[in-house]
């Protein structure tokens, strides 16, 4: 028998709680109808990827590679920053609707490679697609924001 099968006995057991913690934090929350708070009920466009390093969440929170307990009351994330980009980056950058070609543009590749059962191991690996966005356009917007809005102007 492993020291998993030995670890998923105790869990079933209830002697320790093996599965307490693990990755149940939303990689993105922001954009998300549990989070509208609009007038209008557009959830996409109630706040961008922009704002939502300010907010603090109220039915859910998010974060990059994070894990959580059962209950979300205490969750952990990562924070990265690239030595270039005026902010920190702490979840998934994307689009909402009128700044993207359709809801949910997430700009990024992760991956979950390996995880037990117990979760007492988790592999993940995150790739960006492009090089990273410049910050320094108009109003701070990412350059991908900016072309968007450019392109539709265009039109």
């Amino acid at each position: 028998m492993t020291e998993e099968h030995l670890r998923l006995q105790e869990a079933r057991a209830e002697k320790l709680a093996w599965k307490k913690w693990g990755p149940y934090l939303s990689e993105r929350q922001w954009g998300t109808v549990r989070e509208d708070y609009s007038v209008s009920g557009n959830a996409w466009d109630y706040f961008s990827h922009d704002q939502a390093r300010s907010r603090a969440y109220r039915w859910g929170e998010d974060g990059l590679g994070g894990i959580a307990d059962d209950q979300q009351l205490l969750c952990f994330a990562l924070a990265l920053w690239n030595g270039a980009d005026p902010i920190l980056k702490e979840r998934l950058f994307g689009l909402t609707n009128s700044e993207g070609n359709h809801g949910e543009d997430v700009k990024e590749y992760y991956f979950y490679l390996d995880s037990t059962p117990t979760h007492s191991y988790m592999k993940r690996r995150r790739h960006r697609r492009q090089p990273p966005e410049r910050m320094d356009r108009p109003g701070g917007y990412p350059d991908s924001v900016v072309r968007v809005r450019e392109q539709r102007a265009d039109r």
